[in-house]
C-alpha cells in the first residue's frame, strides 16, 4: 500500500502540524503538548467546555469538530491509540471557563483509563469538575443485555454534536452530560468492512478478507464482526444494516430520527448516497420520518473501505440540538 507520508513514526506530529497550519483560523496548538489543540475563537465565561478525542486515523474525527456549535479542544492520540492524560488534562485547563468540562469519547478501554485519569488531575490539581459520556453505538460489538460493553463509532458525531449545541444554550454541566448521554442512548449504528487499511508504521492491512467477501459488524480498527459473507449490493448492505439496528432500538412509525452513512475512508460518495437511497425507503415504507441526514466521511479509519450506518431516534430536545449551527473545519451546518 503507497502512502504519501515522511517519517511513519511521525505521521500523527505532521498530519497535527498540517492541519493547524491549514486552519488557523479555527484552531491553535497548546505549547505543552503538540497533540492539543483548541479553538482559537473567544467563548463566553461559565460556558461548559466541550473535549472530545481518540486515536488518529478516523480523520475528520476528532480534530474536525473543533469549532463553533461543537467542540473547544481535542486531545490527539496515536493512529488507533488514546491520547495519554496530559494532553487531555492541558486542554482541559485551557478551555474551562468556570462551569466544568465534559469529556466525549468512545467505549474503548485505553480511552476510559486515560480520560479517566485526566478527569481525576483536572479535579486535584486543577480544581475542575468534569463530566464524561462514553459513546456505545455499535450494536455488533456485543448483545443488547450488554451495552455496556459495545464500542462507540460512528455514532459518536451525533454525540459530540448534541454536547455542543447543549453547551452554546448554556445548560449546566450536568444537562450537557445529561443531553450527550440521551444522544448516546438514543443512537445505533451497525457497520461492514469490504476492504482492510493500513497502518503506515507496518504496512500491513488491520484485517484479511477475500475479494468476493465483507464483513458485517466489522470495528472501525479492524475488530472482528459478526460474520463474514459474500460481497452484497448496495441495497443487501442497507437492508442488513437498518434492520439490525431496527431490532436493537424502538424505533416506530412516526418516530423521526436523524441518519449518518458513513464513509469509512475509501468507499466514493456515490456509493454512500445509493446506501442511503436504500435506507431512506426502508424507513419511509416503515413510516419512519427522517429530520436530518448526513452522507460523507465522518468518522474514518484511514483508507477502510466499507460504510456503517447509523439512527438517532429523536425528541424535541435532540431535534433542537441537531438543528444548532456548527462551524468547523470539516464540518459546517447553517
Amino acid at each position: 500500500m503507497k502512502k504519501l507520508v515522511n517519517d511513519p513514526t511521525r505521521v500523527v506530529e505532521e498530519m497535527v502540524e498540517g492541519y493547524v497550519k491549514a486552519h488557523d483560523s479555527y484552531v491553535r496548538q497548546l505549547e505543552e503538548n503538540e497533540r492539543s489543540l483548541v479553538t482559537v475563537r473567544e467563548t463566553r465565561e461559565n460556558k461548559v467546555g466541550v473535549l472530545v478525542g481518540g486515536g488518529s486515523g478516523h480523520e475528520p474525527g476528532f480534530l474536525g469538530y473543533v469549532g463553533d456549535g461543537m467542540a473547544d479542544g481535542v486531545a490527539v492520540g496515536n493512529i488507533f491509540a488514546s491520547p495519554s492524560p496530559d494532553p487531555i488534562q492541558e486542554v482541559t485547563r485551557a478551555i474551562d471557563k468556570g462551569a466544568g468540562v465534559v469529556y466525549l469519547y468512545g467505549n474503548y478501554a485505553g480511552d476510559i483509563m486515560n480520560f479517566g485519569m485526566a478527569a481525576e488531575m483536572a479535579d486535584l490539581e486543577d480544581d475542575i469538575e468534569v463530566g464524561t459520556a462514553i459513546a456505545n453505538d455499535d450494536v455488533a460489538s456485543a448483545p443488547k443485555e450488554e451495552q455496556q460493553k459495545r464500542r462507540g463509532i460512528a455514532g459518536e458525531f451525533f454525540v459530540f454534536k448534541a454536547a455542543g449545541a447543549a453547551a452554546d444554550f448554556g445548560y449546566n454541566l450536568d444537562d450537557v452530560v445529561r443531553v450527550a448521554r440521551k444522544a448516546n442512548e438514543n443512537t445505533r449504528s451497525m457497520g461492514v468492512g469490504i476492504s482492510p487499511c493500513y497502518l503506515p508504521q507496518t504496512g500491513e492491512p488491520s484485517f484479511i478478507i477475500g475479494d468476493d467477501e465483507m464483513e458485517i459488524g466489522l470495528g472501525h480498527h479492524g475488530e472482528p464482526g459478526i460474520e463474514k459473507v459474500k460481497m452484497g449490493t448496495a441495497d443487501e448492505v442497507a437492508d442488513r444494516l437498518v434492520n439490525d439496528i431496527l431490532a436493537d432500538i424502538e424505533i416506530t412509525s412516526d418516530d423521526e430520527v436523524a441518519v449518518l452513512v458513513n464513509g469509512l475512508g475509501s468507499t466514493p460518495k456515490m456509493e454512500l448516497y445509493i446506501v442511503y437511497r436504500k435506507v431512506e425507503e426502508i424507513l419511509r415504507e416503515k413510516g419512519i420520518s427522517i429530520y436530518r441526514s448526513y452522507v460523507g466521511d465522518y468518522i474514518t479509519s484511514l483508507e477502510m473501505g466499507g460504510c456503517s450506518v447509523t439512527l438517532m431516534k429523536l425528541d424535541d430536545e435532540l431535534k433542537k440540538a441537531v438543528d444548532h449551527p456548527v462551524d468547523c473545519p470539516e464540518f459546517v451546518q447553517k
